[in-house]
């Protein structure tokens, strides 16, 4: 079911955006707070209505104010999860959950608390959890509605890294089994390019940049206008061991990397932020160099831009990962689209937080 939307409005905030989001896509609303990105999910709810407006789910009218026609928030199948949690006060866990469902379904509610690791807790009200289980709780909710479209409004923004964690995996597993498009707001580029397939840069109420993660990332006006300095890309690797000085080996689209910091056992599977400074790139494999951390790629796009250097997107089999490198560096190189290169990973540690699980 493809969302469509089309905003223009003067106020609260000036507004002009339009986009869609496919059956099974997470797009990432990003840009500056007071853009206009709550707006937009408030659109789609139906707990706003813009001046001029036209939202469509799977083909069906939700919102076409020069038809007339709005559908009450009730009648579109949206999930919305809020910052504020926005839970009925009086009700346990459990009862919010079964209040959202068409057919209350206890057995469903439940599994869906354990979904979001709060199994034990389904007869506490609001009041008697932590944020981070409120928050946990609303995105139950949300789901227990069997949405056609799923909204996020900085949805994890109250829990702790672990749990972070556990539902991001959660949110892209989701994807897959529900095949809804789904939207999410959110402050953290990681969690952006983790979860996200496209991202929707928003400045001053206007659509500033719409595009794949790895395009938007290395957008120089884009980075700008998100308050980023320096650009990196997300890699998936899947943790296959570690050597005897304790690196993981990890196996990539492209081949073998190995990593320190990483504490995750043989099997799980990661998304990595690499830094585009931390990779530097060379026409031939570089010699005197060991066989680790340099992956064969592709040259999809050079950006000169604004910034320091060159931005060079690179192809590793079905991902990219991003390299800035020198102009004259670039010059040197004769580096075009499409050319076959190496592309060294200078960093044999990584932070954590720039490692998180993904999803089976």
């Amino acid at each position: 079911m493809t969302l469509e939307v089309l905003i223009r409005a003067a106020a609260p905030i000036p507004l002009d955006i339009a986009f869609g989001v496919a059956p099974g896509e997470i797009l990432a609303l990003v840009g500056h707070s007071g853009s206009g990105k709550t707006t937009v999910l408030r659109t789609i709810a139906g707990l706003w209505r813009p001046e001029t407006a036209r939202v469509t789910a799977g083909g069906a009218v939700w919102l076409d104010t020069a038809a007339g026609v709005a559908l009450p928030a009730w009648r579109r199948r949206a999930g919305m999860v809020f910052q504020t949690y926005a839970l009925f006060p009086h009700m346990t866990a459990l009862q919010n959950l079964m209040a959202a469902m068409d057919r209350p379904d206890r057995a469903e509610a439940l599994r869906l608390l354990g979904l979001v690791n709060l199994d034990g807790l389904a007869g506490r009200r609001p009041a008697e959890l932590s944020g981070g289980q409120q928050q946990r709780v609303a995105l139950a909710r949300a789901l227990a509605r069997r949405p056609a479209v799923l909204l996020l409004d900085e949805p994890f923004s109250a829990v702790d890294r672990a749990t972070r964690e556990r539902l991001h995996a959660e949110i892209l597993a989701l994807r897959g089994r529900l095949d809804m498009p789904v939207i999410l707001v959110t402050h953290d580029m990681n969690e952006a390019q983790l979860l996200a397939d496209r991202m929707l840069v928003i400045e001053k109420g206007a659509a500033l940049r719409l595009g794949t993660t790895a395009e938007v990332m290395a957008d120089p006006v884009a980075l700008r206008a998100m308050g980023i300095r320096e650009a990196a890309a997300m890699l998936s690797a899947v943790v296959a061991g570690f050597d005897d000085d304790g690196l993981a080996r990890l196996e990539t689209a492209a081949g073998p990397i190995f990593l320190a910091g990483v504490d995750t056992p043989p099997g799980s599977r990661l998304r990595i932020r690499i830094p585009a400074h931390e990779v530097i790139l060379a026409r031939a494999r570089p010699a005197g160099l060991s066989a680790q951390n340099i992956l064969p790629c592709r040259v999809a796009a050079l950006h000169p831009g604004e910034g320091p250097g060159v931005l060079v997107r690179l192809r590793l089999g079905s991902e990219e990962i991003l390299s800035r490198i020198t102009r004259r560096a670039a010059a040197d190189l004769a580096l075009a689209p499409g050319d076959e290169v190496h592309a060294v990973l200078k960093a044999m540690s990584v932070a954590r937080d720039q490692i998180a699980a993904a999803g089976a």
